[in-house]
């Protein structure tokens, strides 16, 4: 790892482990804990039952490591569900509630086509806020900023915003129309623009622009919508003067859905920089937020997403296709080939800041054919020297480009970013 940046990667016997991931990798005031699938640790294998009996074990398994770091699950501040059928999706909320007291995470749920265990029916992965902090971060109170807005959806499963520390994590928002409770009428455009309409408003109740997101994950049922969404997101970023200036957007994600709740057609939520702070974090002056984005010829480049954008101790990196940054293209080759050329667009990205792949907290990997895992991780582990990051994979029924995998990324970023105060 480079200098300063110390890393906090812990495995417990209480929860499943994988060769191919560290359950929780703390930095700073955040940590990360890798996707659980409803593994029993005892015996190895998925547990016997349903889709309740699933999810409990799914939580369990997230309780398991988060009560092993000296933390409890109200600590939990954003949470990815992820089905295999969205019809189950009541059934899961039946569970979740219960493992939450005083208030409920930030949350996204999605149907995919594949689970890394083929008789596996939900995944769960979480982030956790980290009041410990990991040097040269002092530690903090646990002191969250749990808000929602009139003027945006509500749910009975999910809070709009969570915030702590310098972050604030926004709940995926669905194109539902916060009047009458439903889907708006028309089209992907419509449905897109509903939900970044909401995204707003959510960030307008706390008194924080657009421009302050350093990382959005869209979800679609049909990839072949991505320009007509892409057409509608571009009205919205960049928001300023200031941004319009740098041509500043944030990082991205796009993520094949198999379906989403309430037949929605597309799903948007956003990770924000977070200047106010929770006590006791230093207030920065609203003008004083301070993010770098960066982009280097050496990886591919989209005017629809920055490369690697950093707010105090973290690093955003958009979702790498496996496209040969000189010509475009998909590279040649099976998925090996393919895992290899999305890892090294990484590399390339996360060494043109002056960081190394050891200094990554969390990875998410979506694969079209989720049997290729094996070959993966084969590549996979060949890009770290140290602690594995906390990691999420899941199978999806098709990437852009045809690809047959993309990866992104979260660096941990001990320079950070400097407020003005």
């Amino acid at each position: 790892m480079t200098s300063k940046i110390v890393k906090l990667s812990r495995n417990t016997e209480n929860a499943p482990k994988d060769s191919a991931s560290t359950q929780s990798v703390a930095f700073s005031h955040y940590n990360n804990i890798s996707a659980q699938l409803p593994i029993d640790p005892a015996t190895g294998l998925i547990v016997t039952g349903g889709i309740k009996e699933q999810t409990k074990q799914c939580l369990d398994n997230i309780k398991a490591i988060v009560e092993s770091i000296g933390h409890m699950m109200d600590d939990v501040v954003k949470v990815n569900v992820f089905v295999k059928n969205i019809a189950d999706v009541d059934a899961v909320n039946d569970v979740y509630s219960s493992f939450f007291n005083s208030y409920l995470p930030t949350r996204t749920t999605v149907a995919v086509a594949a689970l890394p265990i083929n008789d596996a029916l939900v995944q769960i992965d979480a982030v956790i806020s980290n009041g410990e902090g990991t040097p040269s971060q002092e530690p903090c109170d646990l002191i969250k900023l749990v808000r929602n807005t009139d003027n945006a959806p509500q749910s009975a499963v999910s809070t709009q915003t969570v915030a702590f520390s310098h972050y604030n994590n926004v709940s995926a928002q669905l194109p539902i129309d916060p009047k009458t409770g439903q889907i708006v009428s028309g089209g992907i455009k419509e449905q897109t623009g509903q939900c970044l309409q909401n995204i707003k408003a959510i960030l307008e109740s706390i008194d924080v622009p657009l421009d302050d997101i350093v990382k959005v994950n869209i979800f679609l049922k049909d990839l072949n919508d991505i320009e007509a969404v892409n057409e509608i997101y571009s009205t919205y970023f960049p928001d300023s003067a200031i941004a319009r200036a740098v041509a500043y957007v944030p990082a991205r994600s796009v993520v094949a859905a198999s379906a989403l709740p309430m037949d929605a057609l597309v799903q948007i939520d956003a990770v924000v920089s977070h200047g106010d702070g929770t006590p006791p974090q230093e207030v920065e002056d609203r003008h004083g937020i301070v993010i770098k984005a960066n982009n280097t010829d050496s990886a591919p480049i989209s005017p629809y997403y920055t490369q690697t954008v950093a707010f105090s101790h973290y690093n955003h990196i958009a979702v790498q296709l496996p496209l040969d940054p000189k010509t475009g293209k998909v590279v040649a080759g099976d998925v090996k080939a393919q895992t290899k050329q999305c890892l090294d667009n990484i590399k390339a990205i996360v060494e043109s800041i002056d960081h190394v792949m050891d200094d990554v907290v969390k990875v998410n990997v979506q694969l079209t054919d989720i049997a290729d895992i094996d070959a993966v991780n084969d590549v996979y582990a060949t890009y770290f020297q140290d602690e594995l990051p906390a990691r999420t994979t899941i199978g999806v029924e098709s990437i852009p480009m045809s690809a047959s995998v993309q990866i992104d990324a979260v660096v941990s970023n001990g320079e950070g970013t400097p407020p003005k105060l």
